[in-house]
């Protein structure tokens, strides 16, 4: 079955620029620690990057949580049950998301992300994989509720978010994303749904900042991109020649953090708004949390999912984990 061509729920001004897009770029370029949240990264290139990225040496992450995904399918199987409708925030991985879905049988695959060019290239993909697999992409921002489609409403749902992706926000926002992934899974509205989640594990420093500056130079150009994206899009006049990548470890916040450093003072416009760095200021592009098993079980039940099962890889560098969306509870 082909994928159908899909909706759009992304806002855009007479332009065709995304208002969500230029009030978050604005809004973090006017801070004290410019900032521009991390969801931005994925235009068609950030996306592309990203995928060559998942086959560089250093990162881990993908090759951890495929093994997981590989050779864990019977129980996922045995624990979500078939003909459910999976709902992915993010367009599927020509890896991941097949393993997935030959495990369980799903009724309908629904992929939603902000990107949507690369969100119909990876859902075509998927549909000539599975032929008679119904496959409904949706354009949507997912870090609120989204509107799914008339064709799934009465499925039971299972949501399935990997690469640990819910690291790269601070808690609250993350909390705020599960709360909604709740709202937009129809937690309230009929059998509770279910979500698989991948989450990066704390470990040593030097391998976590390798796996976010790797030798080729692939992440730095992932970071780099977002400049590019931002002058293209929103009018920019920044230098990406002016700015480096940068990856640390916060260990205080159990966090890496990916930043743009300026490598000389220099000004410039965004929107026809000026701003200016400093040599040495950054812009912050990214944080990736890493969790333990505890730290890891407090955010999902905070966000109004618990734990069912968590799975580790061979070497226990990541983990995926079951929830099912619960009663939200405002006392013990």
């Amino acid at each position: 079955m082909k994928a159908e061509t899909g909706i759009s729920l992304v806002d855009l001004d007479e332009d065709g620029v995304d208002r969500a897009f230029r009030a978050d770029v604005l809004k973090g370029l006017r801070q004290q620690q410019k900032a521009v949240p991390a969801r931005w990264f994925y235009d068609e290139e950030g996306s592309r990057l990203f995928e060559q990225i998942t086959r560089v040496a250093e990162y881990y992450p993908t090759r951890a949580e495929t093994e997981i995904l590989g050779a864990q399918g019977a129980q996922f199987a045995d624990l979500i049950g078939p003909e459910r409708a999976v709902v992915e925030f993010g367009s599927g991985s020509s890896v991941k998301t097949p393993l997935l879905l030959e495990a369980i049988a799903p009724a309908a695959y629904v992929p939603l992300d902000i990107s949507g060019d690369f969100l119909r290239q990876s859902a075509a993909a998927l549909a000539q994989k599975f032929p008679h697999l119904p496959v409904y992409p949706v354009e949507a921002d997912f870090m609120r509720r989204v509107s799914l489609p008339d064709e799934v409403s009465a499925l039971a749902k299972l949501g399935f978010f990997p690469g640990s992706t819910i690291g790269n926000m601070v808690p609250r926002t993350a909390v705020d994303l599960l709360r909604s992934m709740r709202a937009t899974l129809g937690a309230d509205e009929g059998e509770s749904p279910m979500l698989l989640i991948g989450m990066d594990l704390v470990k040593d420093r030097a391998v976590l900042e390798a796996a976010y500056d790797d030798a080729d130079g692939v992440t730095a150009a992932f970071n780099t991109n977002l400049v590019s994206r931002i002058n293209r899009e929103l009018g920019g006049t920044i230098d990406p020649a002016a700015l480096e990548h940068s990856a640390v470890w916060n260990d205080d916040l159990a966090r890496i953090e990916m930043h743009l450093r300026a490598t000389r003072d220099f000004s410039f416009e965004v929107s026809g708004e000026k701003f200016s760095l400093r040599k040495g200021e950054t812009i912050h592009t990214e944080n990736s949390h890493k969790f333990t098993r505890r730290s890891a079980y407090t955010l999902l039940l905070a966000g109004g999912w618990t734990p069912v099962r968590r799975w580790l890889d061979e070497e226990e560098r990541f983990s995926v984990i079951l929830a099912i969306a619960t009663e939200q509870r405002e006392a013990p």
